[in-house]
């Protein structure tokens, strides 16, 4: 007993001694932007740069922001200078797509509990597996590695966020479906769950289920995921073409993956929904935004967002403020700020000051733009007494021209994501549309586009859009991009149906 407490007083202190607090600024004094709310002016300035697709940023109980960086290295950097110290190198991880090192929880009370938990994918024998595992933290060290557990990976659908409990005495981890279908609703598969665990890795008494780790079922691809002071455990998931979401989680709920996507709205959905008891998401998103990193907001420092969801976007390129009611059950207000400033916006964490921190995600393996040439970047956002830029506002969430629903807005919305504006695709990934073959074959192209592919990387059934809306946009296509076709009229697509 006495050692074990001399060595926990040893780690406190080094915790300690190896805060980040320093008097140096170098790169957070200089704004990059400025925001305007309805009375609090903000800014944004860059905090660190030339980051290797930062996948999770958190504020860590030494006041540096920890992050991950996705081929596998483990770093802490200090807000106020950026320095950036690395902890670790993780040899094992693999990086293919969505795959690699993800997510990391630092357990906020070192002295007693100095834990950092990290999830990261690795393959073995030609098979891909999604590891928990632990380390201890000791004088800037990483060290004593165990292993948790492994489930199945792949290069997508990998989910994967952790977060510790309230009372901080377990640990959720939100686990993707690995692009299978059925295992968000395989009661055997520890896939499209989100799963509940003490700190050794075991399965606590309380679970909703006797000897399993399934704390919620019935998810995609979980991106975010933050146990609230509000009392309330939120997450943010991926839908396939349509239905992105972001959900209370509630113990032992189901939310529908892959029979229901987002709302209870069709007659089959309705029907397994009652039978299952299914749980509808808070709130949902079509076209698709690719939710990313969520957190709550509680403080004072900026009046307007309090008690709200922060949510970054993959696709949308923005910051979301998702503003709930006062028991936080429900979203009442979605506010857009940022969209196509920063391109890709992974993950963000806030400092006990009320600071937000954000990080984007531009030379990730699906960039939307060109990446900047310092990508990529962490960058504060703080209030100020006045802008210094002409301020951004929030974005309108309908604009008239979105309404319209041309071919080439239609295209934007659904198919610019994987296949580009200039419809160059991702080489190896997403094929181009540039004199297409399979474009120029309306046929084939009219029964690509209804019934979806399985292949390596699947392409979604868009048949939820109206023979009208898939016209204009294979009209659109079939005659962009180097091709020349006739137009797809909706007599032609009825044959399909």
């Amino acid at each position: 007993m006495k050692n074990s407490l001399i060595v926990s007083t040893i780690i406190g202190l080094s915790i300690i001694l190896s805060s980040c607090n320093t008097k140096t600024k170098r790169f957070s004094k200089v704004i990059d932007n400025n925001i305007q709310l309805e009375s609090t002016v903000l800014s944004i300035s860059v905090v660190a740069d030339s980051l290797n697709v930062p996948w999770e940023i958190l504020w860590g109980p030494d006041d540096c922001i920890w992050i991950t960086e996705q081929k596998g290295v483990i770093s802490r950097i200090n807000p106020i200078n950026g320095d950036k110290k690395k902890m670790l190198t993780i040899p094992q991880v693999w990086m293919k797509r969505t795959s690699g090192l993800l997510g990391m929880a630092v357990h906020p009370n070192q002295k007693e509990n100095p834990y950092v938990f990290v999830n990261y994918t690795l393959e073995k024998e030609g098979e891909c597996f999604s590891r928990l595992e632990r380390y201890t933290f000791y004088k800037d060290t990483l060290m004593q590695p165990k292993i948790i557990f492994e489930i199945p990976a792949g290069t997508g659908h990998n989910g994967s966020r952790l977060t510790f409990s309230r009372n901080l005495q377990f640990l959720y981890w939100a686990t993707g479906d690995a692009a299978k279908d059925g295992n968000a609703q395989d009661e055997k598969s520890l896939n499209g769950k989100i799963l509940r665990m003490n700190l050794n890795g075991e399965i606590p008494q309380d679970n909703p289920t006797k000897d399993s780790y399934v704390w919620a079922s019935g998810l995609r691809n979980v991106q975010g995921l933050v146990d609230a002071s509000n009392n309330n455990l939120y997450a943010s998931d991926h839908g396939d073409a349509i239905e992105d979401e972001v959900n209370l989680i509630l113990p032992n709920g189901n939310y529908g993956w892959d029979v229901i996507e987002g709302f209870h709205d069709q007659d089959n959905e309705k029907e397994y929904a009652e039978l299952h008891k299914n749980v509808e998401p808070m709130y949902s998103w079509t076209p698709t935004i690719a939710p990313a990193g969520l957190d709550y907001y509680s403080s004072n420092k900026i009046p307007e967002w309090k008690n709200s969801l922060l949510l970054t976007t993959l696709k949308g390129k923005s910051l979301r403020v998702l503003k709930l009611n006062q028991s936080g059950l429900e979203i009442v207000n979605e506010e857009i700020y940022l969209e196509d400033v920063y391109g890709r916006i992974r993950d963000l964490c806030v400092s006990p000051e009320g600071d937000i921190y954000i990080s984007t995600s531009n030379h990730d393996w699906n960039p939307m733009s060109k990446p900047h040439s310092t990508d990529d970047r962490i960058l504060k956002i703080t209030t100020v007494e006045k802008a210094v830029k002409v301020p951004l506002r929030q974005k309108e969430t309908e604009l008239d021209a979105l309404k319209q629903n041309t071919g080439e807005i239609l295209y934007e919305k659904y198919c610019a994501a994987c296949h580009k504006q200039d419809g160059n695709g991702i080489k190896e990934v997403y094929p181009s549309l540039i004199g297409s073959s399979i474009v120029q074959d309306k046929k084939a192209l009219i029964s690509l586009v209804l019934k979806g592919s399985d292949n390596d990387i699947s392409m979604p059934s868009f048949k939820f859009l109206t023979n009208e809306e898939v016209g204009k946009v294979l009209t659109y296509v079939r005659n962009s991009f180097e091709n020349k076709g006739d137009s797809v009229v909706e007599e032609d697509i009825e044959k399909f149906r």
